[in-house]
């Protein structure tokens, strides 16, 4: 991963490591890395006001890849954003990035399903909401992938 394409994720959380992140082994727990992943995707969420909306959101599928230990002190940026968009569901990815370590310490994705708040079945994700997601992303010189 080039530092360069970072700048392609239009999104970016800034999330400080607690002390209470580390376990017995004095690293952040792998546990953790989803928790700031999930605060990532919130935060993308609200910048595009999609919790506002009248649909849920829920997570299918997530994985995570390690790549260096995370100690405290530090502060983690999570650049963030959409790579595909199907029908009721996107794809997001994340690279975590450890500003103590000046280094990538995580990448992962995830898999989002629009659900219908009523009747809690996979939803289409509203066309205003795919035109806010295209927009978002090309703002940022990257191509979302829609099939």
């Amino acid at each position: 991963m080039i530092m360069d394409d970072l700048s392609q994720y239009p999104v970016v959380f800034k999330q400080s490591v607690a002390w209470g992140d580390m376990d017995a082994f004095a690293h952040v727990n792998n546990v953790v890395f989803y928790r700031y992943m999930e605060s990532a995707r919130i935060f993308y969420f609200d910048s595009l006001q999609i919790l506002e909306e009248d649909l849920l959101t829920v997570v299918a599928s997530n994985q995570c890849k390690y790549i260096k230990p995370v100690f405290y002190p530090d502060i983690i940026e999570v650049y963030t954003r959409t790579e595909e968009m199907r029908n009721s569901a996107f794809r997001m990815s994340y690279i975590l990035f450890s500003t103590a370590q000046q280094n990538i310490v995580a990448t992962g994705d995830a898999v989002i399903v629009c659900v219908d708040k009523i009747n809690m079945q996979k939803k289409a994700i509203p066309t205003h909401i795919k035109e806010k997601l295209i927009e978002l992303e090309k703002q940022a010189g990257h191509k979302l992938i829609s099939s």
